[in-house]
Protein backbone atom coordinates (compact mmCIF):
# COMPACT_ATOMS: atom_id res chain seq x y z
CA UNK A 1 0.00 0.00 0.00
CA UNK A 2 1.30 3.72 -1.24
CA UNK A 3 2.42 5.30 2.52
CA UNK A 4 0.54 8.41 3.06
CA UNK A 5 1.25 11.39 5.35
CA UNK A 6 -1.56 11.27 8.28
CA UNK A 7 -1.11 14.64 9.01
CA UNK A 8 -2.04 16.47 5.30
CA UNK A 9 -5.22 16.26 4.17
CA UNK A 10 -6.02 13.03 2.11
CA UNK A 11 -7.45 14.00 -1.41
CA UNK A 12 -8.96 10.23 -1.80
CA UNK A 13 -7.97 10.35 -5.60
CA UNK A 14 -7.38 6.44 -5.30
CA UNK A 15 -10.74 5.62 -4.66
CA UNK A 16 -13.59 6.12 -6.72
CA UNK A 17 -16.18 8.97 -5.42
CA UNK A 18 -19.39 8.05 -6.33
CA UNK A 19 -22.42 9.80 -5.45
CA UNK A 20 -25.22 6.42 -4.62
CA UNK A 21 -29.46 7.20 -4.31
CA UNK A 22 -31.19 4.71 -1.91
CA UNK A 23 -34.29 5.15 -0.04
CA UNK A 24 -34.56 8.81 -1.52
CA UNK A 25 -31.42 10.68 -0.06
CA UNK A 26 -28.14 10.21 -1.84
CA UNK A 27 -24.58 9.95 0.03
CA UNK A 28 -21.34 10.49 -1.74
CA UNK A 29 -19.50 7.07 -1.01
CA UNK A 30 -16.03 6.38 -1.73
CA UNK A 31 -15.17 2.98 -3.15
CA UNK A 32 -12.07 1.11 -3.80
CA UNK A 33 -10.65 -2.66 -4.60
CA UNK A 34 -12.30 -5.76 -5.46
CA UNK A 35 -13.97 -8.86 -3.63
CA UNK A 36 -16.85 -9.29 -1.01
CA UNK A 37 -18.02 -5.74 0.30
CA UNK A 38 -16.85 -4.49 3.63
CA UNK A 39 -18.67 -1.06 4.75
CA UNK A 40 -16.32 1.49 6.95
CA UNK A 41 -18.41 4.34 8.73
CA UNK A 42 -16.11 7.01 9.58
CA UNK A 43 -15.80 8.14 13.59
CA UNK A 44 -16.23 11.81 14.11
CA UNK A 45 -15.33 13.95 13.22
CA UNK A 46 -15.72 12.36 9.47
CA UNK A 47 -12.85 10.49 7.36
CA UNK A 48 -9.41 11.30 8.17
CA UNK A 49 -6.64 10.22 6.55
CA UNK A 50 -6.65 7.43 9.73
CA UNK A 51 -9.83 6.68 8.52
CA UNK A 52 -8.76 6.31 4.97
CA UNK A 53 -6.05 4.26 5.83
CA UNK A 54 -7.95 1.73 7.26
CA UNK A 55 -10.38 1.34 4.04
CA UNK A 56 -7.18 0.80 2.07
CA UNK A 57 -6.15 -1.67 4.59
CA UNK A 58 -9.49 -3.81 3.80
CA UNK A 59 -8.62 -2.80 0.00
CA UNK A 60 -5.67 -4.54 0.35
CA UNK A 61 -7.02 -7.88 2.30
CA UNK A 62 -9.28 -8.20 -0.96
CA UNK A 63 -12.16 -6.25 -0.31
CA UNK A 64 -14.46 -3.33 -1.53
CA UNK A 65 -14.40 -1.05 0.56
CA UNK A 66 -17.21 1.34 0.27
CA UNK A 67 -16.38 4.25 2.46
CA UNK A 68 -19.81 6.57 3.18
CA UNK A 69 -19.74 10.50 3.71
CA UNK A 70 -21.68 10.23 7.04
CA UNK A 71 -20.57 14.04 8.92
CA UNK A 72 -17.74 16.10 8.10
CA UNK A 73 -15.14 17.27 5.62
CA UNK A 74 -14.39 14.13 3.38
CA UNK A 75 -10.33 13.56 3.77
CA UNK A 76 -9.77 16.01 5.99
CA UNK A 77 -6.94 16.23 9.13
CA UNK A 78 -9.07 16.93 11.96
CA UNK A 79 -8.66 20.43 13.23
CA UNK A 80 -10.27 22.84 15.25
CA UNK A 81 -13.07 24.54 15.30
CA UNK A 82 -14.19 22.81 12.56
CA UNK A 83 -14.15 19.74 14.09
CA UNK A 84 -16.00 20.81 17.10
CA UNK A 85 -18.95 21.99 14.99
CA UNK A 86 -18.73 18.61 13.23
CA UNK A 87 -19.33 17.01 16.58
CA UNK A 88 -21.60 19.62 17.90
CA UNK A 89 -23.95 19.14 14.95
CA UNK A 90 -23.96 15.21 14.93
CA UNK A 91 -24.88 15.48 18.88
CA UNK A 92 -28.12 17.61 17.75
CA UNK A 93 -28.92 15.49 14.42
CA UNK A 94 -32.07 13.40 14.24
CA UNK A 95 -30.00 11.25 12.27
CA UNK A 96 -28.18 10.05 14.99
CA UNK A 97 -29.55 10.72 18.26
CA UNK A 98 -26.73 10.60 20.65
CA UNK A 99 -28.06 10.68 24.10
CA UNK A 100 -30.60 8.02 23.24
CA UNK A 101 -30.55 4.46 24.77
CA UNK A 102 -32.51 1.90 23.66
CA UNK A 103 -33.04 3.74 20.29
CA UNK A 104 -31.12 2.81 16.79
CA UNK A 105 -29.77 5.93 14.52
CA UNK A 106 -31.99 6.57 11.98
CA UNK A 107 -29.09 6.91 9.76
CA UNK A 108 -28.52 2.82 9.71
CA UNK A 109 -31.64 2.78 7.44
CA UNK A 110 -29.55 3.87 4.65
CA UNK A 111 -26.74 2.19 5.72
CA UNK A 112 -28.35 -1.21 5.79
CA UNK A 113 -30.07 -0.09 2.26
CA UNK A 114 -26.12 0.40 1.19
CA UNK A 115 -24.97 -3.37 2.56
CA UNK A 116 -27.43 -4.37 0.32
CA UNK A 117 -26.80 -2.52 -2.66
CA UNK A 118 -22.71 -3.69 -2.30
CA UNK A 119 -23.55 -6.97 -1.86
CA UNK A 120 -25.53 -6.98 -4.99
CA UNK A 121 -22.44 -5.48 -6.89
CA UNK A 122 -19.88 -7.16 -4.81
CA UNK A 123 -21.18 -10.81 -4.47
CA UNK A 124 -19.59 -12.94 -1.88
CA UNK A 125 -21.72 -14.43 0.66
CA UNK A 126 -21.98 -11.20 2.31
CA UNK A 127 -21.23 -7.84 3.35
CA UNK A 128 -18.67 -6.70 6.20
CA UNK A 129 -19.20 -3.68 8.37
CA UNK A 130 -17.00 -1.55 10.88
CA UNK A 131 -18.16 1.09 13.09
CA UNK A 132 -15.76 3.53 15.19
CA UNK A 133 -16.89 5.88 17.93
CA UNK A 134 -20.32 7.83 16.77
CA UNK A 135 -20.67 5.44 14.70
CA UNK A 136 -19.14 1.94 16.64
CA UNK A 137 -22.67 0.83 17.03
CA UNK A 138 -24.49 0.95 13.87
CA UNK A 139 -22.90 -2.37 12.47
CA UNK A 140 -24.96 -4.24 14.89
CA UNK A 141 -28.24 -2.31 13.43
CA UNK A 142 -27.12 -3.14 10.17
CA UNK A 143 -27.10 -6.82 10.66
CA UNK A 144 -30.86 -6.68 10.39
CA UNK A 145 -29.89 -6.41 6.56
CA UNK A 146 -29.30 -10.28 5.83
CA UNK A 147 -26.59 -9.43 3.62
CA UNK A 148 -24.36 -8.24 6.38
CA UNK A 149 -22.60 -11.33 7.89
CA UNK A 150 -19.22 -10.16 9.59
CA UNK A 151 -19.66 -6.89 12.17
CA UNK A 152 -17.35 -5.01 13.81
CA UNK A 153 -18.24 -2.68 17.04
CA UNK A 154 -14.72 -0.32 17.07
CA UNK A 155 -15.19 1.90 20.67
CA UNK A 156 -18.82 1.83 20.16
CA UNK A 157 -19.21 5.56 21.92
CA UNK A 158 -23.30 6.14 21.60
CA UNK A 159 -25.13 6.89 23.82
CA UNK A 160 -22.89 9.62 24.86
CA UNK A 161 -24.90 10.16 28.44
CA UNK A 162 -25.30 6.60 29.54
CA UNK A 163 -22.07 4.40 30.00
CA UNK A 164 -23.92 1.37 30.25
CA UNK A 165 -26.43 2.24 27.55
CA UNK A 166 -27.12 0.17 24.40
CA UNK A 167 -27.68 2.42 21.16
CA UNK A 168 -30.29 -0.04 19.55
CA UNK A 169 -33.93 0.03 20.07
CA UNK A 170 -35.05 -3.05 21.99
CA UNK A 171 -36.68 -5.27 19.35
CA UNK A 172 -34.28 -4.62 16.71
CA UNK A 173 -31.94 -6.01 19.56
CA UNK A 174 -33.98 -8.99 20.15
CA UNK A 175 -34.23 -9.38 16.08
CA UNK A 176 -30.26 -9.46 15.68
CA UNK A 177 -30.17 -12.08 18.60
CA UNK A 178 -32.44 -14.06 17.09
CA UNK A 179 -30.63 -14.02 13.57
CA UNK A 180 -27.33 -14.40 15.37
CA UNK A 181 -28.45 -17.68 17.03
CA UNK A 182 -30.09 -19.39 13.84
CA UNK A 183 -27.13 -18.68 11.29
CA UNK A 184 -24.58 -19.27 13.99
CA UNK A 185 -22.51 -15.75 13.55
CA UNK A 186 -21.03 -13.05 16.25
CA UNK A 187 -19.67 -9.53 16.31
CA UNK A 188 -16.73 -8.40 17.13
CA UNK A 189 -15.99 -5.53 19.62
CA UNK A 190 -12.83 -3.56 20.69
CA UNK A 191 -11.91 -0.71 23.15
CA UNK A 192 -8.99 0.19 25.43
CA UNK A 193 -9.24 -0.33 28.67
CA UNK A 194 -9.41 3.41 29.70
CA UNK A 195 -11.32 4.50 27.39
CA UNK A 196 -13.79 7.47 28.60
CA UNK A 197 -16.27 7.21 25.84
CA UNK A 198 -16.48 3.70 25.56
CA UNK A 199 -16.46 1.95 28.61
CA UNK A 200 -16.45 -1.57 30.42
CA UNK A 201 -20.31 -1.24 31.12
CA UNK A 202 -21.22 -1.04 27.70
CA UNK A 203 -19.43 -4.26 26.72
CA UNK A 204 -20.82 -5.65 29.54
CA UNK A 205 -24.29 -4.47 28.44
CA UNK A 206 -23.96 -6.35 25.26
CA UNK A 207 -22.44 -9.58 26.64
CA UNK A 208 -25.28 -9.75 28.74
CA UNK A 209 -27.78 -8.83 25.94
CA UNK A 210 -25.99 -11.31 23.11
CA UNK A 211 -24.13 -13.81 25.66
CA UNK A 212 -21.01 -15.98 23.46
CA UNK A 213 -22.07 -14.03 20.28
CA UNK A 214 -20.70 -10.86 21.53
CA UNK A 215 -17.05 -11.31 21.21
CA UNK A 216 -15.57 -8.21 23.14
CA UNK A 217 -11.47 -7.12 23.18
CA UNK A 218 -10.10 -4.92 25.76
CA UNK A 219 -6.58 -3.02 24.82
CA UNK A 220 -4.35 -1.93 27.70
CA UNK A 221 -3.90 1.64 27.77
CA UNK A 222 -0.49 1.38 27.03
CA UNK A 223 -1.46 -0.35 23.81
CA UNK A 224 -2.17 3.13 22.69
CA UNK A 225 -0.02 5.65 20.44
CA UNK A 226 1.52 7.59 22.64
CA UNK A 227 2.10 10.29 20.04
CA UNK A 228 -1.92 10.84 19.35
CA UNK A 229 -3.39 14.44 19.02
CA UNK A 230 -5.82 12.67 21.47
CA UNK A 231 -4.73 11.76 25.07
CA UNK A 232 -7.75 9.40 25.97
CA UNK A 233 -7.05 6.10 24.45
CA UNK A 234 -9.79 5.31 22.12
CA UNK A 235 -9.52 5.24 18.10
CA UNK A 236 -8.38 1.57 18.37
CA UNK A 237 -7.43 0.78 14.49
CA UNK A 238 -7.48 4.69 13.46
CA UNK A 239 -4.99 7.72 16.02
CA UNK A 240 -4.06 5.02 18.14
CA UNK A 241 -2.69 2.08 16.32
CA UNK A 242 1.02 1.93 16.68
CA UNK A 243 1.75 0.51 12.72
CA UNK A 244 4.76 -1.91 13.98
CA UNK A 245 4.49 -5.10 13.76
CA UNK A 246 4.12 -7.03 17.65
CA UNK A 247 1.50 -3.96 18.65
CA UNK A 248 -2.05 -5.01 20.17
CA UNK A 249 -3.85 -2.38 17.82
CA UNK A 250 -2.29 -4.23 14.57
CA UNK A 251 -2.67 -7.20 15.97
CA UNK A 252 -6.87 -5.86 16.41
CA UNK A 253 -6.67 -4.43 13.03
CA UNK A 254 -5.56 -7.86 11.61
CA UNK A 255 -8.11 -10.04 13.39
CA UNK A 256 -10.99 -8.01 11.97
CA UNK A 257 -9.28 -8.52 8.30
CA UNK A 258 -9.39 -12.10 9.18
CA UNK A 259 -13.08 -12.10 11.10
CA UNK A 260 -13.91 -10.53 7.28
CA UNK A 261 -12.14 -13.37 5.78
CA UNK A 262 -14.19 -16.01 7.51
CA UNK A 263 -17.35 -14.80 7.19
CA UNK A 264 -17.12 -12.88 3.55
CA UNK A 265 -14.94 -15.58 1.47
CA UNK A 266 -16.42 -18.02 -1.09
Amino acid sequence: MTTRPLTQDDPLDDFEHRDIALLGRKHRVYTMGSGPAVIVMTEMPGISPHVARFARWVRDAGFTAYMPHIFGKDGAVPRMPGALFTMIGGCISRQFRAFQANESSPATRWLRALAAHAHAECGGRGVGAIGMCFTGNFALSMMLEPAVLAPVLSQPSLPLNDAAGMHIAPDELAAVKARMEAEDLTVLAYRFEGDTFCKAARFAAYEDALGDRFVGRVLPDSAANPDSPMKNPHSVVTIHLIDEAGQPTVAARDEILDFFRMRLSE
